[in-house]
This record gives C-alpha cells, sequence and structure tokens, in this order.
C-alpha cells in the first residue's frame, strides 16, 4: 500500500500497490502491519458497506464522541464519492480544517479517517457502493453529526445535493 499524508493530521489517502500480470492484478486493500509502519494503530472490528441509489446523494458528516471514537478506512467499490473529512480535534494543528478527496472504483483510492474526525461523502455517479473499515462498534448514543452546509467549515462540494437524509440535514451548527 502506498500512505500519502493529507493537510489533516493523521489523516491519510492510500493508494494500491498493484501486482499486476495479464490476469490482471493483486493489491493489499489492509495490513495491520503497514498501517504500524505509519505509526497508525487500526484494529478492526466492523465493516460496513452503503449503497446510493441516485447522484447527489450525500451520506454525513458523522463521528462518534469518546469514548467510542473511530478511525475509518474508506473505499468506493462501484461509482464514485467526493469524501469529506473536518477535523473536529480541538487539540489538532489542523482543527476546523476539511479535506475532500475523489474516491471512485476505477481510481481505487482509499481514505483513512483518525478518531475525532467527522466524515461524509456525495455521490458523483448513481448506483454509488462504498466500504468502511472502523475501529470501534457503531454505538447510537455516541453519534453525533455535522450539517453537510454548515457555515463554520465552508465545505465546497462539487456537485449538486440531490438527496439527504432528515436526519443529516437537521444537525445544528457547529459550536466550540
Amino acid at each position: 500500500m502506498i500512505f500519502t499524508k493529507t493537510k489533516l493530521s493523521g489523516a491519510y489517502t492510500i493508494d494500491f500497490e498493484k501486482r499486476e500480470d495479464n490476469r490482471g492484478f493483486f493489491a493489499r486493500s489492509y495490513c495491520e502491519h503497514e498501517f504500524a509502519d505509519q505509526g497508525i494503530t487500526f484494529r478492526v472490528v466492523q465493516g460496513n458497506t452503503s449503497m446510493s441509489k441516485q447522484k447527489g446523494t450525500m451520506r454525513g458528516m458523522h463521528y462518534q464522541e469518546k469514548p467510542y471514537e473511530e478511525d475509518k478506512l474508506i473505499r468506493c467499490t462501484k461509482g464514485a464519492i467526493y469524501d469529506v473529512i473536518i477535523d473536529l480535534r480541538p487539540d489538532s494543528k489542523t482543527y476546523k480544517q476539511w479535506i475532500g478527496v475523489e474516491l471512485s472504483a476505477d481510481n481505487y483510492h482509499m481514505l483513512y479517517v483518525p478518531k475525532g474526525c467527522a466524515h461524509g461523502f456525495l455521490t458523483l455517479a448513481p448506483d454509488t457502493e462504498v466500504t468502511y473499515l472502523v475501529s470501534e462498534f457503531y454505538t447510537p448514543s455516541a453519534e453525533h453529526g455535522i450539517r453537510y452546509n454548515d457555515p463554520a467549515f465552508m465545505i465546497q462540494w462539487p456537485d449538486k445535493i440531490q438527496v439527504v437524509s432528515k436526519k443529516d440535514a437537521s444537525f445544528p451548527d457547529f459550536k466550540e
């Protein structure tokens, strides 16, 4: 795997290191040792998949509060997404900053989201499927979110938002 640091502390884009031949390719999509070589402790306890039927579907911006914070490894396995992370760690050098990365079935990019960051995405194609590996079990009482258009962050989405859940649209404005 090829790890590339992003501007957010502890967040990485990860690319496959493909071993190609006439059949196609083989690549590792997760290895605890390779993560540890980057200084990342990432214990996977749950894997999730979402499928969004319509282009322009917004999912997020979600996070879990302490002690149930999650690291996530995100990969788009069908279609394409614009994946966004917001750093919500007050002690971080990149607090309240965000990044956006295009992940698609064609580019094989992955995004590592560290604990303490909100995560969400906008689908760029119909019938988009996304897989998530997470380091903490889903805990409904610890779930929180930030509205995708919260003025505190001014996220620049690359396309029009067509579909968003009532829950995701109703998150209050961010407060310190």
